[in-house]
């Protein structure tokens, strides 16, 4: 009944609403005029309002009214009302009665007199009664009509409403947007706050007992909460990691609000609730970047990227468009990606007015001539290589491809470069590219070498140059290496989190396993400040922190969902951790660096690595060979010319080319 008849206001026309507010405050008006007299000269007194009083009740509307609709107190929405509604009402309701007081001396021949204190009385009133009422009313459109019914045992049983209930934590100002859109959303129902505020602790906020950290196992066995919501957006990520390491051992799911760069940026709102973020567990604080060197080779200028759509590229496009370029050049050679990324900068350029030429290519890195007309036609100054195949097991089984795209798709970017004039290029590449185990290690390590030589050149004959034409060579090369990114295409955060909701089992290759993690925002950052500080052909590593184990960070996402890992210790937990084994060309674990030459840079977050590399006629030498033994489909060649190229590389297993594997058993059953 109740819900039904809030549903019904709530669906009214807006005029109609107006009017039946204005009526209800002349009732309100006259209830608080009579009043006026009852607490002046009680029930005994002589008040008349239909005779000889009835000039005061019809003037006091009559003055009232007009002065509410100029204030604005019919334009307030019930349910978001706030402060400076309650301001509006004040400043109404107190110009209209001293209007009516100056009336009352004016009229001086009225047929009764009229006691001076009726004006405070009707005051105050009126205050009570035409502000009360739209507080209360503001509750009930919340749908909190009982909310500090929380408070008395007696009335809290008839609370069951069938919604999720949620405890808080934090009870500043995040905390108690959240409680207020989670009342009005009707989805969950907040049940109590937990802060570490000590002054705070056994408090009432928003209709909500504040209890202590230390004693959530308490709220919970007081209020039945299931779930515990952090609303710390201001919190470092150190200060994240132990509040959430404090609350494994609770049976609550814990969930969060975006932080603050999330929320000033304008991309989400408080109460968009969602999954533990996988960098509080790291609990690794980004540096904040140096804007200096975020602008040195971006503001003003031509500036390209390629594999603008995947997740590095898209989070270069996003950095580099607050760096204010002249004209931004996204390449991509999948469509949609290239769209997705193309339409959220747009929105962005126009939402924030900004002075940016955006240019969305689709094509490859393995079309030199179309690299180059790009380059040479726009001018451009700065570019980002991020295209890349960085799949380990994928490209493991498809190497012509990985070959093609990794090491001669660099090699056409760079010698496109060259020949256009470019200032500045950055590869990003990977930790995979140290010692590498797989094709994809061997192949980024290649595209780092090729820089490195080219960098080293000052007029180089171009790979694909017959003609032997020495070409001056005015760009600056540089390398950015690093690890694993959270929330990337096929990251390993992504599969679990899918995994836990369908209840299980979570995968782990090996219980030994580990691995370098930092977010997508942090390491676009890093690539953009430590490709303006190279000199030419330098290798920048990022420093990822410390290497994380793999099944240490699924059983806590596990035990972050309120769940337990079910082990042969504890059989009848709920969610299963089973291990497949490694897969081709993965490792246990990861290096940074091939040697130990390394040096510090003016940024805390970046080394200089020294490393070897081959001169480029030597490179050109085996390039050729590279490219004669995929045109024959002989990878075992092709494995060979990269263990003899790349430095470390130790191949585990056997080939597992699909072409190779498909030949290799045709050779052994004619009949396939």
């Amino acid at each position: 009944m109740i819900d039904s008849l809030r549903s019904t206001l709530l669906g009214l026309p807006r005029h109609h609403k107006r009017m039946l507010q204005v009526a209800t405050d002349v009732v309100l008006i006259w209830l608080a005029l009579w009043l006026a007299f009852v607490v002046r000269l009680g029930f005994d007194g002589p008040i008349d309002p239909f005779g000889d009083h009835f000039w005061l009740f019809a003037v006091a509307p009559l003055v009232s009214i007009p002065i509410f609709i100029r204030l604005g107190m019919y334009r307030a929405v019930m349910r978001y009302f706030g402060n400076d509604a309650l301001l509006a009402i004040f400043k109404a309701v107190t110009l209209s009665v001293l209007l009516l007081a100056l009336l009352l001396y004016l009229y001086r021949e009225a047929p009764v007199v009229v006691p001076r204190s009726l004006v405070f009385n009707y005051w105050w009133l009126s205050l009570m009664l035409i502000g009360g009422l739209r507080l209360a009313m503001r509750q009930y459109f919340l749908g909190d009509w009982y909310v500090a019914s929380q408070q008395f045992p007696f009335i809290t049983g008839r609370q069951e409403d069938g919604l999720r209930k949620v405890a808080i934590y934090g009870a500043g100002g995040a905390g108690n947007q959240l409680v207020a859109a989670l009342r009005s959303g009707r989805v969950m129902r907040p049940v109590a706050f937990v802060d570490d505020d000590e002054s705070l602790a056994y408090r009432v906020i928003a209709g909500l007992l504040v209890y202590k950290p230390a004693h959530i196992q308490r709220m919970i066995e007081r209020t039945g909460a299931q779930e515990i919501l952090l609303a710390i957006p201001s919190a470092s990520r150190a200060r994240r990691r132990e509040i959430l390491e404090m609350l494994e051992d609770t049976p609550l799911h814990v969930r969060t609000v975006p932080d603050v760069s999330e929320l000033a940026s304008g991309r989400v709102r408080v109460d968009d609730i969602q999954e533990v973020d996988i960098a509080d567990l790291l609990g690794r604080d980004a540096v904040p970047p140096q804007q200096a060197l975020l602008e040195r080779c971006i503001r003003g200028r031509s500036v390209m990227i390629t594999g603008a759509g995947g997740s590095i590229g898209g989070e270069l496009c996003r950095q580099i468009l607050g760096c204010a370029p002249e004209v931004l050049l996204l390449l991509d050679h999948s469509e949609f990606n290239l769209y997705s990324i193309h339409a959220d900068l747009i929105r962005r350029v126009e939402r924030e007015g900004l002075a940016i030429r955006l240019i969305p290519v689709l094509g490859s890195v393995r079309n030199p001539g179309r690299l180059h007309e790009l380059m040479h036609t726009w001018q451009v100054n700065t570019v980002y290589h991020a295209a890349a195949y960085k799949h380990v097991p994928i490209v493991e089984q498809n190497i012509a491809e990985g070959v093609l795209n990794n090491v001669i798709g660099t090699l056409h970017t760079a010698q496109s470069a060259v020949r256009a004039g470019v200032e500045n290029f950055v590869l990003v590449s990977t930790d995979k590219a140290v010692r590498p185990a797989n094709v994809m290690g061997c192949t980024k390590r290649l595209a780092e070498m090729l820089l490195q030589a080219l960098s080293r050149e000052p007029a180089p004959v171009m790979f694909d140059d017959r003609d032997g034409l020495h070409r001056v060579n005015k760009t600056r090369f540089t390398m950015v290496r690093f690890g694993n990114v959270l929330g990337s295409s096929g990251s390993v955060i992504p599969r679990f989190q899918e995994q836990i909701l369908r209840g299980g089992p979570v995968t782990v290759t090996h219980p030994g396993i580990t691995r370098y993690f930092m977010t997508i925002p942090e390491a676009a950052q890093l690539v953009i400040q430590a490709g303006a500080m190279g000199q030419g052909g330098d290798v920048f590593v990022l420093d990822m922190g410390r290497p994380v184990r793999i099944v240490e960070l699924a059983e806590r996402m596990i035990r972050l969902c309120g769940l337990r890992v079910r082990s042969e210790k504890n059989p009848h937990g709920d969610i299963a951790i089973e291990f497949t084994g490694l897969r081709p060309g993965e490792k246990l674990y990861e290096e940074l660096l091939i040697g130990d030459n390394v040096s510090s840079t003016e940024h805390p977050m970046i080394m200089r690595a020294n490393e070897e590399h081959l001169s480029w006629d030597a490179l050109k030498s085996v390039l050729e060979a590279l490219l004669q033994a995929i045109e024959g489909d002989d990878y075992v060649r092709v494995r060979e010319l990269l263990h003899g190229a790349v430095s470390g590389y130790a191949p585990e297993g056997d080939i597992v080319d699909w072409i190779h594997l498909r030949r290799a058993s045709k050779f052994q059953d004619p009949e396939l």
